[in-house]
């Protein structure tokens, strides 16, 4: 199918014994063997090289609300240019995105789109952010470094929706152009992510704490809760207490609701009334920023000032109805907001 005169050599990779090679993107490192692919079914072994076969090959693009990424603390109420790429390094049970994420690129209606392409399709629907989202942009790092690389160059900002589940080296690299991310926190224990993920928790804990203490890039949080999985109080109580200590209380966390699709059809949607419980745990710790996601909720989704309780922005979904902010600060008691905000909003 592939010409490999037209690939991509990848980044993160080493030979190994047996004509083989070790993939060093992500802490699943795959061994690969000639003619085969990783588990994230892009990286693939092409006479003893690894190439992206993502690479510049997204399956399709979409101009939605920044808010639907979840982001409420950057940018909002703009759009974002948002695409992925066939393939995903993990393995979710309930993965919402699972056409794509769980396809290979011989499946899907994939076309071509260089890096300056796609920075040029930002630029002409007049949208200030790229996402790199629907699958994991992990398993494409190269584009995602040349895209945003381009991309800031060209003023425009570059947003990564991921798992976190990253090389600690690699991530270094993909995201040197980065200026915000949401990492989805898939619950807050071992046994979720090794039953329901086929990944560990605690490489994604480390990308977070990476990325608060190490990088500039915005971050916000999202744990999709299943009922019966991961939206126990004693299990979401710890995730805030975690993120509290080691993230800090201005880190925005997300709770959104399951629908049931993949291979969990048989659990039901997520009770409102569970979003609502693991958000007043959030502000009971003492977490300043805290929504709830794929329902409608004004309370949930409307920013509040911490100091003086004063309603910011009003949302409802993925709309702003209300903006109140000035240059990034509560318009009646002056306090700074955490966040990325344009310079002046009326």
């Amino acid at each position: 199918m592939f010409d490999n005169k037209n690939l991509k050599l990848a980044e993160w990779w080493k030979p190994v014994e047996n004509n083989k090679i070790l993939c060093t993107l992500c802490p699943r490192y795959c061994t690969i063997g000639e003619g085969q692919a990783g588990f994230c079914f892009i990286r693939q072994n092409i006479n003893n090289k690894l190439y992206s076969l993502g690479y510049g090959r997204p399956t399709g693009f979409g101009l939605d609300p920044i808010e639907k990424k979840p982001l409420n603390h950057f940018y909002p109420g703009t759009k974002i240019l948002s695409f992925g790429t066939a393939g995903c390094n993990l393995g979710c049970k309930f993965c919402q995105n699972w056409s794509t994420s769980k396809a290979r690129l011989d499946d899907l209606n994939s076309f071509e789109a260089s890096p300056e392409e796609v920075v040029a399709t930002a630029k002409s629907y007049n949208a200030p952010s790229i996402a790199f989202t629907y699958n994991d942009p992990t398993i494409f790092g190269e584009y995602v470094i040349d895209i945003s690389k381009i991309a800031r160059e060209e003023g425009i900002k570059s947003v990564m929706v991921t798992a976190g589940y990253i090389d600690k080296e690699a991530r270094k690299d993909v995201y040197k152009y980065i200026d915000a991310a949401n990492v989805d926190l898939k619950a807050f224990s071992e046994r979720f992510y090794h039953k329901l993920t086929f990944s560990h928790i605690n490489d994604v804990l480390d990308t977070l704490v990476w990325l608060k203490n190490e990088t500039n890039v915005w971050f916000e949080i999202t744990t999709l809760l299943i009922p019966g999985e991961n939206d126990s109080r004693e299990e979401i109580k710890a995730e805030c207490d975690w993120i509290l200590k080691n993230l800090g209380d201005s880190v925005p966390l997300h709770f959104t609701a399951f629908h049931p699709d993949f291979k969990m059809t048989d659990i039901p949607r997520t009770p409102s009334s569970t979003l609502t419980m693991a958000r007043n745990i959030a502000m009971n710790v003492g977490i300043k920023y805290c929504y709830v996601g794929n329902v409608h909720n004004k309370e949930g989704q409307t920013t509040y000032c911490p100091n003086c309780k004063s309603v910011l922005i009003e949302r409802d979904w993925h709309s702003v109805n209300k903006n109140k902010m000035i240059d990034g600060k509560c318009f009646n008691c002056n306090k700074e907001i955490a966040g990325v905000f344009p310079s002046t909003q009326p």
